[in-house]
């Protein structure tokens, strides 16, 4: 009796779990626990569906209730399958549940926990749960909104995450509605897809990072436990899901940070006759203090109110052309103190005859071992400043582009002169709104950042956007056309990215296969016109990764003298490409291979020197003119 008693018990459970689930939520087709005991050498092995396959940077990391997988950020974090059609019989078809305990650690415009997608251009396919700089997002593209090659919808929620925090975060799909919940609540909803998925030709399924066929970007943050569903949950489950394990999402930030160093080492900015910006990003929040002087003493001070992670101070009142040693000191509310070497710097020069030089560099992007070589160049120099044509970086959206590979491989000459960049197309690169947070974040320049002027002696330099807008009635055509206007500087220079003259066999249409191209970008061509009526003097270009010097240039014919010489000095880092089978009327000189340049500058004489990967000159000339 007691044995059938304890048999009807069991029977009414199980009835009420399967209620529970029939009605509520879904049962799992693949399930992972992130933890030691379920790795075995690279697999982490599922409770259920397939092994991920993990990348060798990660660790254990383990707080109060357990443990969590750690990505260090430098690779994907693991691969399920190469491509998704290998485990097509377990991925969701329509519709699905996501459910995730994560934190991260290192906000990413594009961030990815778990996901299968394209995202080239116009061409959208496939799902990702992931997350942005402040907030996490469900991605997703079906066959109901299809517009030929996909359309995927980026559902973003508005719950701001804490660094190192655990949170529940689930996505839900019925065919109808696409929904976000974070830690049990909904964030946000969607109508804009419907019916089934639409995967693919190929993409991989990954975890830990967002991957497609031309980026990849890798997760920094924690994992702890990954569902996978073929059923939309409803939100009562979602609600019970989060309670279950609550707790998690009550443990304090996880502090990976460690002891207060250095993310990108000081740097300087817009140095005029009377004053320097200085710029460095710690890992923890801190007060700040910039020790300068005439002397490698420093035996002044000038503080900043706050504490963060990012420093700035503007050091004013200095005297012009004149030699100061810094240092910088940051101070963490644990009383740790991070004291920076000694460096030095020199205010601009204060009249029109004195001589200067300046170094110029371009497409730095995603090559540190060449960026730093040039670097290292350009300091035994001793320029300047900087001007730099664009480019900075590969990704802009990617935080550790900035930190890992321009800024530590750029720091032995930026930490002694001030640089000038202007913003390139991979500056924009993967950002929602086609603006470089981290250009801004990281940058301290004349307002309003993107297009600027400063003057150095007797030359004014004008910094242009191509990114946006340069025909005659935009914002930049029209301030552009007054400054050159009003300068009274004897020597003018303007730098933008994208080049309004190129030899490039295939940017401007495939000259290896036609003879129909424009040689050169016609959105910027625009602006000709208003460097031939003011007299500009060279004007300066990234984009096309060669090096390449223009003749003169007027009305569209190459002249002698008088007229703008084009410049492109592509080669900072980024992979080479080539110039077109014949040459156009405008080309004087084109070189295949990384390089940078130093410029000289004495009242009426311009020197132009261009330096190749192993420091030897390739090509120069001289520009003369009669000045005041």
């Amino acid at each position: 009796m007691r044995r059938l008693t304890l048999l009807l018990t069991i029977t009414l459970l199980a009835a009420q779990a399967q209620s529970l689930l029939a009605h509520e939520g879904p049962d799992p087709i693949a399930h992972w626990k992130f933890r030691e005991e379920a790795i075995d050498g690279d697999q982490l092995k599922s409770r259920l569906g397939p092994d991920v396959k993990l990348s060798a940077g990660r660790s254990i990391a383990k707080d109060d209730l357990g443990e969590s997988l750690l990505f260090a950020g430098d690779e994907t974090g693991g691969v399920i399958a190469d491509d998704w059609k290998q485990v097509a019989d377990l991925l969701p078809k329509q519709d699905f549940t996501i459910a995730a305990w994560v934190a991260v650690h290192s906000p990413l415009e594009w961030g990815g926990i778990i996901g299968a997608l394209q995202d080239n251009g116009d061409s959208e396919q496939g799902w990702i749960l992931g997350y942005d700089h402040q907030s996490f997002y469900v991605g997703l593209a079906t066959k109901g909104a299809d517009d030929g090659d996909g359309k995927m919808t980026y559902l973003k929620g508005k719950t701001k995450y804490e660094k190192g925090m655990l949170y529940h975060v689930v996505a839900v799909y019925d065919g109808k509605l696409l929904e976000l919940y974070v830690n049990g609540q909904l964030d946000a909803s969607s109508e804009e897809q419907s019916g089934e998925i639409l995967y693919p030709k190929s993409a991989p399924v990954v975890v830990g990072g967002y991957r497609d066929a031309n980026e990849n970007h890798p997760m920094h943050g924690r994992i702890r436990e990954l569902s996978l569903y073929d059923l939309a949950a409803k939100a009562a489950w979602v609600a019970h899901d989060f309670e279950h394990g609550q707790a998690l999402a009550k443990l304090p930030a996880y502090d990976l940070a460690g002891p207060l160093s250095y993310v990108i080492r000081p740097y300087l900015q817009y140095g005029t006759q009377t004053g320097m910006t200085m710029m460095w990003r710690t890992n923890k929040k801190g007060t700040t203090v910039v020790h300068y002087g005439e002397t490698d003493a420093c035996d002044k001070q000038v503080e900043a109110s706050g504490a963060d992670e990012m420093h700035e101070v503007r050091v004013e009142g200095l005297a012009p052309d004149t030699q100061y040693f810094y240092r910088t000191e940051t101070i963490a509310a644990d009383g740790a103190k991070l004291v920076s070497d000694v460096s030095t710097f020199r205010t601009a020069i204060d009249d029109r005859d004195t001589p200067f030089a300046f170094a110029v560099m371009s497409d730095t992007q995603g090559n540190p071992a060449v960026s730093g070589k040039l670097a290292e160049y350009a300091w035994a120099q001793r320029p300047s400043f900087l001007l730099h044509a664009g480019d900075l970086v590969n990704t802009g959206s990617d935080d550790r582009q900035w930190t890992h590979e321009f800024f530590s491989s750029m720091n032995p000459l930026i930490s002694r002169v001030a640089f000038y960049p202007v913003i390139g197309n991979h500056e924009t690169y993967r950002y929602k709104d086609g603006r470089s947070l981290n250009y801004y974040r990281y940058m301290s320049l004349p307002d309003p950042e993107y297009y600027y002027t400063f003057r150095y002696g007797n030359t004014q330099f004008f910094m242009i956007d191509t990114n946006q807008k340069v025909d005659p009635d935009s914002e930049q055509y029209k301030w552009l056309e007054q400054q050159l206007f009003a300068s009274t500087a004897d020597w003018k220079i303007v730098c933008h990215h994208h080049p309004a003259y190129s030899s490039d066999g295939d940017d401007y249409g495939n000259l290896w296969k036609t003879n129909k191209g424009t040689h050169g970008d016609l959105r910027v061509r625009q602006l000709v016109p208003l460097y031939e009526k003011y007299n500009v003097d060279i004007v300066w270009s990234g984009h096309i990764h060669t090096y390449e010097r223009t003749w003169p240039i007027k009305q569209n014919k190459a002249v002698q003298e008088g007229a703008p010489v084009y410049m492109i000095t592509g080669g900072g880092g980024g992979h080479l490409e080539l110039a077109g089978p014949t040459r156009p009327f405008f080309q004087n000189n084109v070189y295949r291979g990384h390089h940078w340049a130093m410029v000289y500058v004495n009242h009426g004489k311009l020197e132009f020197k261009a330096y190749d990967l192993d420091n030897h000159l390739f090509d120069t000339f001289t520009i003369e003119k009669k000045v005041k």
